[in-house]
């Protein structure tokens, strides 16, 4: 790699570590004061912190490379017609500005910051930050993955049955037809337990550092996993579709462990849905 996309990639780093540090502080503040509930669609939520969030984020990030493209849970960063022209699709930000805004809602203290960066179709910088316990994860393609400056790896399991995972489900379970109900409860009988904690970006950096031992969820949007997805391969683990395919951002679907049981989980998943 030349010294200036090195160069870049540097400065990527640091302002995405930025964005996601005064991003994390707002919401900090914002805890158990909300303002505005809104309804993107009829089960799906967004308050005015998460449209703050993303404001901050995108103020950092557009001072800093004001030609990126920017993709944003809350449309924040989009231009249309000529105006998104002039963006370099080659750099691609994915922001999910608060990652798990109903459990924000309740003070549930699992939601998170989750910014990733795309660069020619690769994920090459991902950062997740929990504002209530200031767990820092942060990951570059090729340099590992890290939670607070220190090394982490994904755990060493390899047995399903003795495995924790995570799962979630969509925002429209009464209506979908991902419910997501029949691998859950066939996974849960034949593992260690599955959790679900309302943060697909926080789920996979749990698999990144050996908390779990695998995640999965369907229904899903770039955002929410660019930036953990990329926290999981570097940390030694492996991430798929559903079938053991290439993940795809696109389809919403995926899967990812600590690669030991990574077979494992996708014939459970593939007996459930035959069910």
């Amino acid at each position: 790699m030349s010294d200036a996309k090195n160069k870049d990639l540097d400065k990527s780093r640091e302002i995405a570590l930025k964005a996601a540090s005064e991003a994390a502080k707002f919401i900090a503040s914002r805890v158990g004061q909300i303002r505005q509930i809104d309804y993107k669609s009829a089960y799906n939520i967004v308050t005015d912190v998460d449209k703050g969030s993303e404001a901050i984020i995108i103020e950092i990030i557009r001072s800093a490379f004001p030609n990126d493209t920017i993709l944003a849970e809350e449309g924040g960063g989009q231009a249309e017609g000529a105006q998104a022209n002039k963006f370099d699709p080659s750099r691609r930000w994915l922001i999910d500005p608060l990652d798990g805004t109903t459990n924000f809602t309740h003070a549930y203290p699992f939601f998170a910051v989750s910014i990733g960066l795309e660069i020619d179709g690769e994920m090459q910088i991902g950062v997740v930050l929990n504002p209530t316990n200031n767990e820092l994860f942060f990951a570059q393609k090729g340099r590992g993955a890290f939670l607070n400056n220190e090394p982490i790896r994904v755990s060493n399991i390899d047995d399903l049955a003795a495995s924790l995972l995570a799962t979630g489900f969509p925002a429209d379970t009464a209506t979908s037809k991902h419910k997501n109900m029949e691998p859950f409860t066939h996974v849960t009988n034949f593992s260690h337990g599955v959790r679900r904690d309302g943060s697909a970006a926080l789920d996979l950096c749990f698999v990144a550092c050996g908390r779990l031992d695998g995640f999965w969820e369907m229904k899903l949007a770039p955002w929410d996993v660019a930036a953990g997805s990329l926290m999981v391969n570097e940390a030694g683990g492996q991430v798929s579709n559903l079938e053991n395919g290439p993940l795809d951002f696109a389809s919403g679907h995926i899967l990812a462990t600590n690669q030991l049981v990574h077979d494992q989980v996708v014939t459970a998943l593939k007996v459930s849905r035959s069910l």
